[in-house]
C-alpha cells in the first residue's frame, strides 16, 4: 500500500529516464509533481525541461543555474582538502549531489510538498547520496525512488512505456547507447555498456571535454593561477569567479589533453564499477593548490591533511555531506588555508600538468635555509644531536640483541 502523497519535488533533467519517472508519478502515486532542473554547467540547455514537463501537465516547475554555487559552496571547499577518492577519482558526481538535494528539500518547504524523488537507481551510489542528503536536512521527508519500485526493468521496457504516454523518444534512445553519461562544471563521467568490461578501451568519439594527448597541440602552455586563502581567484593575472574560473581551466586543459580517466571504483553499495571521467580543470587545479600549499603550509599542517584527506574523500563519495564529521574536518581544512594564497605557474602539455614555479606573500620557504652555498642561519653541527636523539630508541633495542 503505497503512502498518500500529495505532492512531490521530482529532480527533473528532462531526458527520457525522468521523463518517465514523471508520469510514473503521476500514475501510480495519483499526486501533483513539481519540477527542479539545477544548471550545474552539464553543458547542455536546460530550458527545453520546461516545455517537456509542461508537456506533461506540470504546473510548478523550477529551473535554476547553481553553477557558482556549486563551485564556490561546493567545488571549492572540497579541493582545499585535495579530495581523491581511492587516490585518483577527484569526485565530480559525488560533489553535485548534495547541492541538488539541498535545493529540492528548500523547493519542498516552499511548495508545501510532502515527498521528494529521484531518478537514481538500485545499484549505484546517487541513490544513497541523494537520500542522505534529503534525510539529513528533513528527516521526516518522504522519499520515492521508482527504480527501487517499478518493474519497468529494461530499455525496451521504457521506451515501450513512453510511446504508451506519448512521452517523446529521442531517436537515439531506440537503440543501445554504447554508454550512460552524466555531467556538471567538474567533470563528465561515462559508465555502462560498452565500458562494462574493464579490458575494453573506451572509444575515443566518447570524449566531449578533452581531446586526446596525441591530437594536443605539440607546443606547451604555461599558465598562472592565483590563490586567495586556498582557493583560485585568477587565470593568467585575470580575476575570474569561481564557475567561470574553473569553466576557463577546463577550456586550457582540455585543450591540452589533461584530464582524463579510467578507474574500477569500490562503490559503497559493494560492487566495483568501472567508470571513465574526464575533468581537465580539476585536474589542474589539483595540482596547483598542491604546489601553493607546498611553500605555505607547515610540515605538520600538510601532513595532517594528507592523512585526513581518504577519510574526508570517502564521506563525499558515500554520501555524507551534510554529517557533522565532514563539517568538522571541513573546519580543520579550512583552518590550513588562512595563508595559502599566492601565484603558480603551470605548463600543459600533451596530457601533462607539470609545475614550474610558486611564490607568495606567505612563503615559508626558506632559501637562505636551503641554499648549498655558505650561510649565516643553519648550524649544520646541530643535527649530529637531533639525530642522536632521534636514533636513541633504535641503538637500545640493537644493544638488546
Amino acid at each position: 500500500m503505497k503512502k498518500n502523497i500529495k505532492k512531490v519535488v521530482l529532480a527533473y533533467s528532462g531526458g527520457l529516464d525522468t521523463s518517465i519517472i514523471l508520469r510514473w508519478l503521476q500514475d501510480v502515486y495519483e499526486c501533483e509533481v513539481v519540477t527542479f532542473t539545477a544548471d550545474i554547467g552539464q553543458g547542455e540547455e536546460v530550458e527545453p525541461a520546461r516545455a517537456k514537463a509542461q508537456l506533461l501537465g506540470v504546473k510548478d516547475i523550477f529551473i535554476e543555474d547553481l553553477r557558482e554555487e556549486f563551485v564556490r559552496d561546493y567545488v571549492f571547499p572540497m579541493f582545499r582538502a585535495n579530495a581523491l577518492y581511492e587516490g585518483v577519482y577527484l569526485l565530480g558526481t559525488s560533489i553535485a549531489r548534495p547541492l541538488i538535494a539541498k535545493r529540492q528539500i528548500e523547493i519542498a518547504r516552499q511548495v508545501g510538498a510532502d515527498a521528494v524523488s529521484h531518478g537514481a537507481t538500485g545499484k549505484g551510489n546517487d541513490q544513497v547520496r541523494f537520500e542522505l542528503g534529503y534525510y539529513g536536512l528533513q528527516p521526516d521527508i518522504h522519499v520515492i525512488a521508482p527504480w527501487r519500485e517499478w518493474d519497468l526493468n529494461s530499455r525496451t521496457q521504457l521506451i515501450e512505456y513512453a510511446q504508451q504516454h506519448q512521452i517523446p523518444v529521442p531517436s537515439d534512445k531506440h537503440g543501445e547507447a554504447p554508454y550512460s553519461m552524466d555531467a556538471n562544471l567538474l567533470h563528465i563521467s561515462y559508465e555502462g555498456k560498452a565500458l562494462e568490461d574493464p579490458w575494453v578501451a573506451p572509444d575515443e568519439s566518447m570524449f566531449r571535454r578533452s581531446v586526446s594527448p596525441e591530437k594536443a597541440p605539440n607546443e606547451a602552455e604555461t599558465i598562472e593561477i592565483g590563490f586567495e586563502k586556498g582557493d583560485a581567484i585568477s587565470v593568467n593575472g585575470v580575476a575570474l569567479s569561481p564557475a567561470s574560473l574553473l569553466e576557463e581551466l577546463n577550456r586550457l586543459g582540455g585543450k591540452h589533453g589533461v584530464g582524463r580517466l579510467d578507474l574500477v571504483e569500490n562503490r559503497y553499495v559493494g560492487m566495483k564499477s568501472r567508470g571513465v571521467y574526464e575533468t581537465p580543470g580539476g585536474t589542474v587545479l589539483l595540482a596547483a593548490h598542491r604546489a601553493i600549499e607546498s611553500i605555505t603550509l607547515d610540515r605538520g599542517a600538510a601532513h595532517l591533511k594528507d592523512d585526513i584527506m581518504p577519510r574526508y574523500a570517502e564521506l563525499i563519495y558515500n554520501g555524507y555531506w551534510f554529517s557533522p564529521e565532514r563539517e568538522m574536518l571541513q573546519a580543520l581544512i579550512d583552518k590550513s588555508q588562512e595563508h595559502v594564497s599566492g601565484t603558480v605557474r603551470l605548463r600543459l602539455f600533451k596530457g601533462n600538468v607539470i609545475v614550474e614555479g610558486r611564490k607568495s606573500p606567505k612563503s615559508i620557504y626558506s632559501q637562505a635555509h636551503v641554499t648549498f652555498e655558505e650561510d649565516a642561519v643553519y648550524n649544520q653541527r646541530d643535527a649530529e644531536g637531533f639525530i642522536k636523539l632521534n636514533a636513541l630508541r633504535l641503538r637500545l633495542l640493537g644493544l638488546r640483541g
